[in-house]
């Protein structure tokens, strides 16, 4: 009998708890950002056509080309709150990945690490999407792709 108790009362803990564990999943916006060679899509407001077979072929066109890209790219504003960035590979034929992290973070800071934001992975196949959630306080941000040498596109979240 003493069994049976406490087996309703884990069941009636999970009953409880699970609500609370997926809450912030629920009420999160999701923002889409697609990849291509070179360059999320979004921010730049169309596909500027690079050709990559590799992260070499992207550094060279991001070496050349970023700086003026970013001066015309559209910086994303948001409210803060919870957000999941579903972030897909449209047709790169090396996996991908994002990243996305405060402006001023420097992943080489141990302590960054754990006072600063900043959500990353890997594994984009082509024609793969892959969810993101974080949860954005006012700031600064960037957000990019190492694997793919996107430019450090710029997030402002306000209040």
């Amino acid at each position: 009998m003493a069994y049976h108790r406490h087996f309703e009362f884990i069941i009636a803990a999970v009953i409880l708890i699970t609500p609370l564990m997926i809450r912030p999943a629920m009420g999160a916006q999701v923002i889409e950002l697609t990849q291509t060679p070179c360059q999320f899509l979004e921010p730049e407001g169309k596909n500027l056509g690079f050709s990559s077979t590799k992260k070499a072929d992207c550094v060279a066109i991001n070496k050349k080309t970023a700086k003026d890209r970013l001066v015309k790219a559209t910086v994303l504003t948001l409210k803060s709150g919870e957000y999941i960035f579903r972030v897909k590979n449209k047709d790169v034929s090396y996996p991908l990945g994002f990243w996305l992290r405060e402006f001023d973070y420097d992943w080489r800071n141990p302590i960054h690490k754990l006072t600063k934001i900043s959500i990353s992975g890997g594994g984009l196949k082509t024609g793969v999407s892959k969810d993101y959630a974080v949860k954005l306080e006012p700031g600064e941000y960037l957000y990019s792709c190492p694997l793919n040498t996107t430019p450090d596109y710029r997030l402002v979240v306000t209040e």
